[in-house]
């Protein structure tokens, strides 16, 4: 295998990839024994046409896709671990070269990571934070838990109020016609919770049971369903239950069923002491984005959209997993949100800017600090992982080959910087 590499603008890079004729005929032989018993010939069985005479019935080329697709992953893997430029993005293939007896070549269109250069990046000044605890702060902490342990009670003697959760029939109509999906029958709806069209549940305020009322709304001009998109409706609805959170008397009695402290003044210094935790954490993320922030804005860096479009790609697929371990699939979340694959990807893409923009900055800030990663840290982070995977240390130093060492000591280090400019940064009174 022969590789070139041609640096492009705005950090990128075109690969030439070039396989030899051996190869490539390996690669056709394999697409030929994994089709052949798919083909039929007029004379053979089944599976048993000699490869030649398959080509010579369907042209030359029937085997090249499968063969360019069995060959390319692992000449691509190749070119990477010899490339001397740092790649970061997935590759854009062209097939420049595909014929038999000569050599495979295609090309590999790629992100390189761009170079940064690096602002002030010590005594980064930023707004202190408050950290005080008021009594408005544990108060409203304690109406929240009240919230919690509410009691929910029927009520007949009233309509409906903001904060009820009422059972609901509805049904929607766009210009007198009744639309798709704008039916339900029985339908929890808590009024205030905005999880109906904009207006909705403000119009059930003062309904009652089972009465119909006309509820008039405008849907959305960005509405995934495009048929309703922008265009006014009348949902005809009747409340056919309502129910009333009853919150518990603020009392020793609520204290010690919500907490291991016997009187209210007990519980709530516990409350306090809590926020006051929480504070302190929350301020302290809170600082180290700003400095990072700040030092971000200082800098300068040319990302390539395809280092982006990666990020967002990956950041995707964590989402998806994660969805999944709750049972649920990416398809499932589209038709509940409203989003499509674009726009979801889309809505990532800040995110995804951000998260590129903050690790090359503290890769720099490491470097330009010479944060060298020791094997006394790089262990005790193998121990913390082994810990949290409820494994033996020596099996976790076993699963770690050198492309995952690379990238804990890189964790390791982003952390060290992080921890650095923090230091560092001072704060405006």
């Amino acid at each position: 295998m022969s590789l070139q590499v041609e640096k492009l603008e705005g950090n990128m890079a075109k690969l030439t990839i070039e396989a030899s004729a051996e190869d490539f005929e390996k690669a056709l032989d394999t697409a030929y024994q994994k089709n052949k018993g798919k083909i039929a010939l007029p004379g053979f069985r089944k599976g048993k046409a000699p490869r030649a005479m398959i080509e010579k019935m369907y042209g030359k080329e029937v085997f090249y896709e499968d063969a360019a697709n069995a060959l390319i992953p692992s000449a691509y893997a190749k070119a990477v671990d010899e490339c001397e430029e740092e790649i970061v993005s997935q590759p854009t293939i062209d097939v420049v070269q595909a014929e038999a007896g000569k050599p495979f070549i295609f090309t590999a269109e790629v992100a390189l990571k761009p170079e940064v250069t690096l602002g002030k990046y010590k005594g980064v000044e930023v707004e202190a934070i408050d950290v005080t605890v008021t009594d408005e702060d544990v108060n409203a902490a304690i109406d929240r838990e009240r919230e919690n342990n509410a009691r929910t009670v029927t009520v007949e003697d009233r309509a409906v109020q903001e904060k009820d959760v009422v059972t609901l029939d509805f049904e929607g109509f766009v210009d007198g016609v009744a639309f798709e999906g704008g039916k339900g029958e029985n339908y929890p709806l808590t009024i205030g919770s905005k999880t109906f069209i904009p207006g909705f549940e403000d119009q059930l305020v003062g309904a009652e049971l089972n009465k119909e009322v006309e509820v008039n709304v405008t849907f959305p001009e960005d509405y995934q369903a495009e048929e309703l998109a922008g265009k006014a409706a009348v949902f005809k609805c009747t409340v056919k239950e309502i129910k009333e959170k009853q919150l518990p008397e603020l009392d020793d009695e609520f204290a010690s069923e919500v907490s291991e402290f016997e009187t209210l003044a007990e519980y709530k210094e516990d409350v306090k002491k809590n926020l006051a935790e929480k504070k302190e954490a929350d301020a302290k993320n809170e600082k180290e984005q700003k400095v990072i922030e700040a030092i971000i804005a200082d800098a300068k860096m040319d990302i390539p959209e395809a280092m982006v479009v990666s990020q967002q790609r990956q950041m995707a697929e964590d989402f998806a997993q994660r969805l999944q371990m709750q049972g649920l699939s990416i398809e499932q979340y589209f038709q509940f949100t409203g989003l499509t694959g674009e726009t979801f990807l889309a809505q990532m893409k800040p995110q995804a800017e951000n998260r590129i923009k903050t690790r090359l900055v503290l890769e720099a800030v490491a470097a330009a600090e010479n944060m060298v990663v020791s094997e006394e840290e790089y262990k005790n982070e193998l121990k913390k992982m082994a810990e949290a995977y409820q494994m033996e240390v020596e099996k976790m130093e076993e699963m770690i080959g050198s492309y995952e060492e690379k990238g804990i000591k890189s964790d390791i280090s982003i952390r060290k910087a992080v921890d650095f400019v923090v230091a560092e940064a001072k704060e405006k009174k």
